[in-house]
């Protein structure tokens, strides 16, 4: 028996690759990994077969070259990145296994389409449209408002999402992040569809302000079980990169509810009924009831774990080993959850560096990893590679994930923890 995951390169993703490989090793069965350009993914698995996922049709035929060459089936299909969600929805379609559909997984990849699924579901979202021109933006900014939030139709981590305030950033804007919306995610496996069908229009939407989260969840045969809510103190505009996230969520226990209730209904409207799941909400103020919570917005909602540091921390703070969950719904088996009934407060923070360079070292880093409060910190570069920083990239250079015994202290513990590393640029 074999475990196949589709793959991206991503430097975060070592711990779960790793973890993917013990688990396969715990119920006897080979660990077979799917991507274009394997490097030191290679030493934790059985096997690599060279296909680029960026292409559904490429993947599907190395999993067959695969299935034809092993001696025994695949009992899952996975992806632990984002860009091969719909090539792991294609094989498992393929080969009978269990999986998110393929409509699904288009709708959780196409914020268009997803936006039109919440419509249909009755989902609470910001108002949005579609522009090609600046003046269609402007017209379209009459319905949405100002500030409102330009986004990508694909893509991930913030990358080419800035808010403007008025007109006249949108016009110093517009265009710049609308070719970057296309240009910077080519290798998408819907981005060839995607583009023609769209030609080339940026998403624009309400800009809804509030507290932001992101809610972390499982779904077992149809069933939600939220795991963790990370606060997002920082991402407030212009630009969204996932910086600093928190977990156990400090909001009350009324708009907890109310936000689990809110994913639930996410997963409802995009069809998710196994598998793991990402989503985002900013919860509007209390102008819609004033005698409720705040509403919970959906902003996107991702078909798969969330990405980063974001297994770890959950793991940290609840007990629950999420890459486990995700193998054990995709060999259609229930998974084993067991949250600790007080959770440990955690915080990440996703690197960068102040500008835009070529790296020359991480002052600082030495003093962190030894700090006792600092579970993890990995700096994914070498000197000499040049950074980009956010809009131009969404994909931190390293991470830090530490914890601490109340959530009150997780704010001034990240800003003494910022403050004592840097990644440094000439």
């Amino acid at each position: 028996m074999s475990i196949l995951v589709l793959h991206k390169k991503n430097l975060s993703r070592r711990r779960h690759l790793a973890r993917a490989r013990d688990y396969a090793r715990q119920h006897g069965e080979r660990l077979l990994l799917v991507m274009k350009d394997p490097d030191w993914e290679a030493d934790y698995v059985d096997r690599v077969e060279i296909a680029d996922t960026s292409s559904i049709d490429e993947t599907l035929t190395a999993a067959r070259r695969l299935a034809a060459d092993e001696s025994e089936p695949f009992t899952a299909v996975v992806t632990f990145a984002e860009a091969p969600v719909p090539a792991v929805a294609r094989v498992a379609a393929e080969f009978g296994l269990p999986g998110v559909p393929e409509r699904t997984a288009r709708l959780a990849r196409d914020k268009w389409r997803m936006r039109q699924a919440f419509t249909e579901g009755g989902v609470p979202q910001p108002r949005h449209g579609l522009a090609h021109s600046l003046d269609e933006a402007r017209e379209l900014a009459r319905h949405t408002g100002f500030p409102l939030v330009m986004k990508p139709v694909l893509g991930t981590g913030s990358m080419f999402v800035r808010s403007v305030a008025d007109e006249d950033e949108l016009a110093a804007y517009f265009e710049t992040f609308r070719t970057g919306a296309w240009d910077g995610f080519t290798y998408d496996p819907l981005h060839e569809a995607a583009q023609r069908e769209y030609e080339g229009g940026l998403l624009l939407e309400e800009f809804v302000p509030g507290t932001e989260i992101c809610v972390e969840s499982v779904v077992h045969e149809g069933a939600t079980t939220t795991l963790a809510i990370h606060d997002k103190p920082l991402p407030t505009g212009p630009t969204f990169e996932e910086v600093y996230a928190c977990t156990p969520t400090r909001l009350p226990a009324a708009t907890v509810k109310a936000v689990e209730e809110a994913t639930a209904a996410v997963h409802r409207a995009l069809d998710i009924r196994t598998g793991a799941t990402h989503v985002e909400f900013r919860l509007r103020g209390a102008e819609h009831d004033p005698a409720g919570p705040p509403q919970p917005v959906v902003l996107e909602a991702a078909a798969r774990m969330g990405g980063g540091p974001i297994y770890r921390s959950v793991q940290l703070s609840t007990g629950v080993d999420m890459v486990a969950a995700v193998l054990d719904l995709a060999r259609g088996r229930a998974p084993h959850l067991d949250p600790r009934p007080e959770p440990t407060p955690v915080g990440f923070w996703n690197i960068f560096p102040k500008q835009a360079g070529t790296f020359t070292g991480a002052a600082g880093l030495e003093e962190v990893r030894a700090d006792p409060r600092v579970d993890e910190v990995e700096i994914y570069r070498e000197p000499g590679e040049h950074l980009l920083v956010p809009p131009r990239t969404f994909q931190g250079h390293g991470h830090l994930i530490y914890t601490v015994e109340r959530t009150d202290q997780l704010d001034p513990v990240f800003r003494e923890l910022t403050g004592a590393l840097r990644l440094e640029t000439a």
